[in-house]
């Protein structure tokens, strides 16, 4: 361990090695093994290429809404209250390697390209963003939305196409080289978590009704709705074989849905419990792993909540925050890591054993 990285002490703001202002530090923590473990989580086969067993990201000055490895893996991108992106290397000192600036409001969603070379961000100033990683400057900003951006999502194959879901009720769907949107779809309630399909032709949506609605792009109309949740949904994700939909909403469960297009009109699969919402009422966000085989979600008590998708089980409940975890995320590829962001302004990205 080389000599910057030190034990974790009460006080996440005394230890951050800020060189100068704007960039965080990373170190190396072993907390996840219980208070008398510290030997043996350092003695544990490591199962990761990071530096430590878990690794904590600091340098915003207020919570963390959203993070997001690049498709690599090897970079991950961080949006805050604070109003800047910070972006970072996963391994070795998880240096901090640059800060986006523009926002006017706090970034809540953040989106890389399949190439990496662009990073696409939503915001609380009612504007999506492009940013040109090379440069670290800003692209384009997006305009036509009337209230908070809460999320969006980004095709997967074909033609680039950008989603975005608002307080205001609509869905845009935007061509990231024009920076206005090629079309909205019009909803009743505000919208609060989107993705969309495989192949691009259905959009998922949820927002403050409950209900998951599951929209035909080029019809602009409803194909068919998934209810179930009790609250507002905050997640929504599509399985790495694009056959489950995972959710996650303020009545503190996370569900999966079947979404083939053939599948019989129950779609529910499974419900989750285990991760409370907790008072802050956070948008929390939650993913897949890369084999489709694991889901996590962040909790209000702190914890990253990890489930087998097929099984139900509780598998981890990972400790480490002081605040409210806004978003779990698994890396892509073969190391099982996973990345926290919280309401504590802390990162912590961890291996799974």
């Amino acid at each position: 361990m080389s000599s910057e990285k030190r034990p974790a002490s009460d006080d996440p703001s005394g230890s951050q090695l800020v060189k100068r202002q704007n960039v965080g530090s990373s170190r190396a923590l072993t907390r996840l093994g219980g208070p008398n473990s510290s030997a043996l989580v350092q003695a544990a086969p490591r199962t990761s290429g990071l530096q430590a067993p878990v690794m904590e990201l600091s340098g915003h000055s207020g919570e963390i809404f959203a993070a997001r490895f690049d498709p690599s893996g090897n970079l991950i991108a961080s949006g805050s209250m604070d109003r800047t992106i910070m972006l970072w290397r996963t391994y070795g000192d998880c240096e901090n390697y640059g800060v986006l600036t523009g926002h006017k409001g706090a970034v809540l969603d953040l989106r890389w390209s399949r190439d990496s070379d662009i990073l696409f961000s939503a915001s609380a100033d009612m504007h999506l963003a492009s940013w040109d990683l090379t440069s670290g400057t800003r692209i384009r900003r997006y305009i036509g939305h009337e209230e908070i951006v809460n999320s969006m999502d980004l095709s997967k194959r074909g033609e680039e196409m950008l989603i975005s879901g608002s307080d205001d009720g609509t869905i845009g769907i935007w061509d990231p080289r024009t920076k206005n949107a090629a079309d909205y779809i019009e909803t009743e309630f505000p919208i609060t978590a989107v993705a969309i399909s495989e192949a691009g032709n259905e959009i998922y949506s949820g927002g403050i009704d409950n209900d998951i609605k599951v929209w035909d792009v080029r019809k602009k109309a409803v194909v068919y709705s998934m209810l179930g949740h009790q609250d507002t949904i905050t997640t929504l994700r599509v399985s790495p074989d694009s056959q489950q939909l995972l959710s996650y909403a303020m009545d503190s469960t996370a569900r999966t849905w079947d979404i083939r297009p053939f599948a019989p009109a129950e779609r529910h699969i499974r419900t989750f419990d285990g991760a409370p919402l907790g008072l802050e009422k956070n948008l929390i966000h939650g993913s897949w792993d890369t084999e489709g085989k694991k889901i996590a979600v962040g909790a209000g008590d702190g914890t990253v909540v990890v489930w087998g998708s097929d099984s139900g089980k509780l598998l981890y409940k990972l400790p480490g925050h002081k605040g409210t975890v806004n978003c779990a995320e698994f890396a892509p590829g073969a190391d099982p890591i996973i990345l926290s962001a919280s309401s504590d302004r802390t990162m912590l990205l961890g291996e799974l054993k």
